[in-house]
């Protein structure tokens, strides 16, 4: 089980963090929402819970509660630049299917 960034993910974060001054690294999760069913989470985290894991990559801690590990194991998250549009990007081996805005995603 695994959650992996990209150098621009990781890059950005770290960068957010030294801004921000405080945390412990970046949560992501999962919640019920949209026309497909599940929405990413992302947040930054200043403590970690007993039910979360969490990962390292590229000096980066990625917080993850148990139930959405179930969704998100083997995610890498990106960051990207598209036109006026810039955001984290998630690589998600387990989503069968995405809506057509992008915003929600089945397993």
């Amino acid at each position: 089980m695994a959650i992996t960034l990209t150098e621009t993910a990781a890059e950005h974060v770290r960068s957010y963090l030294e801004k921000r001054g405080k945390g412990f690294g970046l949560r992501l999760g999962v919640r019920t929402t949209g026309c497909s069913g599940m929405a990413y989470v992302l947040e930054f985290a200043d403590e970690v819970a007993a039910n979360d894991n969490v990962f390292e990559d590229r000096d980066v801690k990625v917080i993850v509660d148990d139930k959405s590990l179930v969704y998100l194991d083997g995610t890498e998250l990106d960051y990207g630049k598209e036109g006026l549009n810039e955001g984290f990007k998630f690589n998600n081996p387990n989503v069968k299917d995405e809506c057509g805005c992008g915003e929600s995603f089945n397993v």
